[in-house]
């Protein structure tokens, strides 16, 4: 008679269960976060999250804000609770394992966990491949990871033609690297203005850019300076995305559900009334969304420079 297969995040819910059983994991203890269980497990982050959703859901666990997720209460040992073997996967031959596909490998993991589950074990797991047999097509993870950064922002795209006046072009210049950086959570912390990675990815974005302010009465330098207040501006506001997906996934709380365990303390500072215009925020229909936020603050930049230009 056939067995039924039992799904990954079934047996990782079983031996969870089992482990709160037996007391290895007490009440009020810290369960394995989502990037925890994916990279022990060597699992899916979707298949991460619903493993705590079911733990929570048969209320052995709940979620506490600042803290994760915790045991809530005890449940009785079960002897027949599955473990979750290793993974196993047919190891790829020499001549299947590429630098393009670690590359790969490496950013959808970051994309779904961020830099705290990149490891060069982690990509070879992910790729069935034995851990050392990558240093063969990358020297370290950093080498990795300025590959991941090349790839990642040769993404960016020139629009055809160039018949825009300087402000459409600009402004369609920090949108479509936002659009990267969403794409990326990760890419934005990853990056440095002040000690800038040599990633020639990156070059075709600052070359378009420089070119579309060529001509508009700044020198070099100026121009060069417009140029990197516009990165910075973008990827400024995107630094915020990577550590809000952590944050969520750590928590089981998105942003405005975090805001509302928050509620009450906000409320108690602004009873103070030495902060009524923050009191007022607090009563006013303000939702924060980040996309909405960043396209205005791009509005406010450009409009500065256009400013700017017209006094030249």
């Amino acid at each position: 008679m056939a067995t039924r297969k039992v799904s990954p995040s079934a047996r990782i819910v079983a031996e969870l269960r089992e482990r709160i059983a037996r007391g290895e994991l007490a009440v009020g203890e810290r369960v394995p976060s989502t990037r925890e269980i994916t990279r022990h497990w060597g699992v899916a982050i979707a298949t991460a999250t619903k493993v705590l959703a079911t733990l929570r859901q048969e209320g052995l666990v709940r979620v506490v804000p600042g803290v994760g997720t915790v045991v809530e209460r005890p449940v009785a040992p079960s002897p027949r609770i599955p473990t979750v073997p290793p993974r196993r996967r047919a190891v790829p031959g020499p001549d299947q394992l590429t630098p393009a596909r670690i590359v790969a490998a490496a950013i959808a993991i970051a994309d779904a966990e961020g830099l705290d589950g990149l490891s060069m074990r982690r990509v070879a797991v992910d790729l069935g491949a034995a851990p050392m047999s990558l240093y063969r097509h990358v020297r370290d993870k950093d080498d990795m990871l300025l590959r991941m950064m090349d790839a990642s922002l040769r993404e960016w795209r020139a629009p055809p033609g160039d018949g825009a006046d300087l402000r459409a072009r600009l402004e369609y210049a920090g949108r479509s690297l936002w659009t990267v950086f969403r794409r990326h959570p990760w890419l934005a912390p990853a990056m440095s203005l002040t000690r800038p990675q040599p990633v020639e990815g990156a070059l075709g974005y600052s070359e378009w850019v420089l070119a579309a302010l060529d001509g508009c009465g700044l020198d070099l330098p100026e121009m060069f300076e417009v140029h990197l207040t516009l990165f910075t501006y973008v990827r400024g506001t995107a630094v915020n995305l990577e550590p809000e997906a952590a944050a969520e996934a750590a928590s089981g709380l998105d942003s405005d559900e975090w805001m509302r365990t928050q509620e009450a303390t906000h409320r108690s500072i602004a009873a103070t009334g030495r902060y009524p215009h923050f009191a007022s925020i607090l009563t006013a229909d303000f939702d924060l969304d980040v996309d909405a936020l960043f396209g205005r603050g791009l509005g406010y930049l450009l409009d500065g420079l256009a400013a700017s230009l017209e006094t030249l």
